[in-house]
């Protein structure tokens, strides 16, 4: 069994799983990125490589139960055990000219179910097929990445900043990924695996844009530094500077 922790990183082949998987590697951990399309996967790697860093590439759709066999297979046989999973892969399709814009009584069943195949069902199938191998770890972590969006205490509060941003499909989808959270944290007390829900804030990426305030190794750096914590009390929503969120 390698000695080095080993992390997977969901959807890394840009973004914020992009930089997790820089800063993961920086940090001497041994680091699989993932990505659902190969090429853009294997383009990842290269620009790492051209960076001097060393990462393994998995293709990966979370939604596609074949591929998440053979992500199990293949790190069971490779590694031994799975000491962090950054579940970074997540889309939004809601197209809209403003942020300030509420879908729910427009957004069609199929964009709702597109979206929670990944953002929901993805999620969950990856973590429960490598939930073994965690269990081989002396310090296991989860990171379901999250946002503000996903709180409901926030989206009840007319004066709080992301009241009017009311994108149902995703925004619901990090809720229920917010109470998977919490009941997986439940579920593993007994053992040395600890859950999180992370917020990285506002980032520039494709889905934040480019008004947004953060750069991407911002978002990145709060990831990183709750998958390597081991101190964070366990089944939190949590963001910059330790701050917890209300589900």
């Amino acid at each position: 069994m390698n000695n080095k922790k080993i992390a997977l990183v969901t959807g890394a082949n840009k973004g914020l799983g992009l930089e997790s998987v820089r800063q993961l590697s920086e940090k001497g951990i041994v680091v699989i990125l993932s990505a659902r399309n190969k090429e853009k996967g294997q383009l990842a790697i290269e620009q790492l490589e051209s960076e001097g860093i060393e990462a393994d590439f998995l293709k990966l759709d979370v939604s596609n139960s074949i591929d998440v066999e053979n992500a199990k297979i293949y790190i069971e046989e490779k590694y031994g055990k799975l000491d962090i999973l950054v579940n970074n892969a997540g889309i939004s399709i809601e197209k809209s000219a403003t942020y300030t814009v509420n879908t729910s009584s427009t957004v069609s069943i199929n964009t709702i179910r597109e979206v929670y195949e990944t953002n929901v069902f993805g999620t969950i199938a990856i973590t429960q097929a490598l939930l073994p191998l965690l269990e081989k770890s002396e310090n296991g972590s989860i990171v379901n990445l999250n946002s503000e969006l996903g709180s409901l205490e926030l989206h009840a509060d007319s004066t709080s900043p992301v009241y009017r941003l009311k994108k149902f499909a995703y925004n619901s989808s990090k809720t229920a990924l917010n109470q998977f959270t919490v009941h997986l944290a439940e579920a593993l007390t007994n053992s040395k695996i600890k859950v999180y829900s992370v917020s990285p804030g506002w980032v520039k990426t494709d889905m934040g844009s480019q008004y947004a305030p953060l750069e991407i190794s911002d978002g990145a750096k709060i990831i990183v530094e709750v998958a390597l914590s081991g101190k964070i009390p366990n089944g939190v929503f949590i963001t910059h500077g330790g701050t917890i969120i209300p589900w």
